[in-house]
Parts: structure tokens; sequence; C-alpha cells
């Protein structure tokens, strides 16, 4: 079971970057990841997605959008907190 690390950040709960103190933007990166998308091919010869699926077979990282930073630590708390 993965333990939630929940920031300390005002309001409670906001994850904010300890290096430069971003609070608004971050970046998730998932390692050696399958992407599959089934299309159909219309009349006129385009193509509209009807399903997509994601297999994360790799590491899964958390990164500050602003200087970088490795904030993995809080990716439990980003998941918990994504509605």
């Amino acid at each position: 079971m993965n333990t939630i690390q929940i920031p300390s950040a005002e309001p409670a709960g906001r994850i904010v970057c300890p290096r430069c103190g971003n609070g608004k933007n971050f970046i998730e990166v998932a390692g050696n990841a399958l992407l599959t998308t089934h299309y159909v091919q219309n009349r006129d010869g385009s193509f509209t997605p009807v399903e997509k699926e994601t297999e994360i077979l790799g590491e899964v990282k958390l990164y500050c959008g602003q200087c970088s930073a490795d904030i993995s630590e809080f990716q439990s708390h980003l998941h918990e907190m994504t509605f």
C-alpha cells in the first residue's frame, strides 16, 4: 500500500516545490509506457479515435513545472486530489 505524503503548504495539502516555491505547474512523466489508440476510418478517409488505452510499465515521476525538481514524494497526493 502506498503512503500518501500530504504537503504542508497553505491552504492545507497544496503542493509547493521545495526548491523554487512553484505551486501551480507540475509534470508527470511515465517511463516505458504503451499507448494504444483504436481508430475508425470515416467515409471521407479521415479517422476518428474511438478508444485509447495506456499501460505504464515503468516508473512514474512527478516534477516541478518551473525548475524540474523531482517532487515524486507528492505523486500519491496529486492522484488523490485529481477530480
